[in-house]
């Protein structure tokens, strides 16, 4: 018999895509580890407890990619390869040593140090951006802040050509609301063809000093660097993570805090919680509710059921971070909340390589908007909102505010 898929086991009345949490709480309850049908992975086993969720990430038999004989009844061709829309070898879709290669040759670029250089950038884009909204009085604030503030950011820093970024950011849309893996496949493909230009270029010579550039240069002290294919992979996994997942970091923290006045209030009387309303909205509802599958390599155990080799994981992180044997009154949103051991962005060797500049980037766009827009509320009933429906992302397709229309900024160099 077929497992059942999450749409199936969510209560009568309720929307899974609009709100997954109560199907998570539902089967939690029952045990950490159940057997569903996912519509891009088939029947897999989805772990929905935090403490088996954070064993799972550590766990070194369940790899990112399938290097060991398949369950009865799995695919035959390179299942990793097709989730990921034919994007090719990247730090996601492999394991050591080869990850800890790839990771070794970009790390240094995403460290804090370098996040704090871009940190006048953020603000500019952000006040820029602000600027543009402030006479409307209304807007999308997904279309108008949230997705051009990150894109500008990950295009800049990649060299992405200003004339191309509207259509690549399409794309990586479709990849991320694919509702087949071949769907997926096709706008993974095409972006893919974007980047493969664009990466030719730089290996042509047509360099600048942002990072792709920098990656065609890039070699470790023994000599290494990466492969045209390596470089390809790494450009499409920058790009699409660089932006998707912040996003939905800052649409998500803004309709939080809107649906929460008290929080907000708190906030904005002290902006020393700004970092502990940032990880709470990672716990509560993070841009992420799903790691990359796995595939057991050997039989594991865990939550009580027995992972036979080859057969697929599914590392549900938003079931992990509302798991009320962690975080007390879980399904509450608390910016003074001890949030230490959250998943939102991962664990293990496959945390977000890009953590510290989507934290950065949230920071900015939050304490920017809600200083700038004091009187800003939702402009729909939160029953309206409607959610990206993304089998493994966490994030709003729009956002309605309204605000009292405020002063754009001076332009530079002006006497007012």
């Amino acid at each position: 018999m077929t497992a059942p898929t999450f749409e199936v086991l969510a209560p009568p009345g309720t929307d899974f895509v609009a709100d997954p949490y109560p199907v998570y709480a539902f089967l939690r309850e029952q045990g950490p580890v159940h057997r569903v049908t996912t519509p891009t992975h088939g029947e897999v086993w989805a772990v929905l407890g935090h403490d088996e969720v954070r064993a799972a990430l550590a766990d070194p038999r369940l790899r990112t990619s399938p290097a060991a004989p398949r369950a009865p009844g799995a695919d035959g061709d390179d299942a990793a390869s097709r989730d990921q829309g034919g994007m090719g070898p990247t730090m996601l879709h492999s394991s050591p040593p080869h990850h800890t290669r790839l990771r070794r040759l970009v790390a240094t670029d995403f460290t804090a140090r370098h996040v704090r250089m871009m940190l006048p950038r953020i603000q500019q884009v952000a006040d820029e951006l602000l600027d543009a909204m402030a006479p409307l009085g209304r807007a999308d604030l997904v279309e108008s802040f949230a997705l051009p503030l990150p894109t500008a950011v990950i295009c800049e820093l990649l060299g992405v050509p200003a004339e191309d970024r509207e259509e690549w950011c399409g794309l990586a849309a479709g990849f991320v609301t694919a509702d087949s893996v071949e769907a997926g496949a096709a706008a993974g493909q095409a972006l893919t063809g974007c980047l493969s230009a664009l990466v030719d270029a730089k290996r042509r010579g047509d360099a600048g000093d942002d990072l792709l550039s920098a990656l065609t240069r890039t070699m470790d002290h023994d000599g290494d660097r990466l492969s045209p294919d390596e470089l390809l992979a790494m450009a499409c996994l920058l790009f699409f993570a660089g932006h998707e997942t912040t996003v939905n970091l800052i649409s998500n923290g803004v309709c939080a805090l809107l649906r929460h006045p008290g929080q907000l209030a708190a906030l904005r009387a002290d902006w020393s919680l700004l970092d502990g309303a940032i990880e709470e909205t990672l716990r509560y509802d993070g841009p992420v509710k799903e790691g990359t599958v796995r595939f057991a390599v050997e039989p594991v155990e865990m939550g009580g059921v027995t992972v036979r080799a080859g057969e697929r994981v599914l590392i549900v992180l938003a079931a992990a971070s509302r798991d009320p044997r962690r975080f007390t009154d879980p399904d509450r949103f608390d910016i003074r909340r001890d949030t230490h051991g959250h998943l939102g962005l991962g664990h293990g060797i496959h945390h977000c390589l890009g953590a510290p500049l989507a934290r950065a980037e949230a920071a900015v766009a939050l304490r920017t908007l809600f200083e700038r827009c004091p009187d800003i509320v939702l402009d729909t009933d939160p029953a309206d909102l409607v959610w990206r429906p993304s089998v493994w992302l966490r994030g709003l397709a729009e956002l309605p505010v309204r605000y009292t229309p405020y002063p754009a900024r001076p332009a530079p160099g002006s006497t007012r």
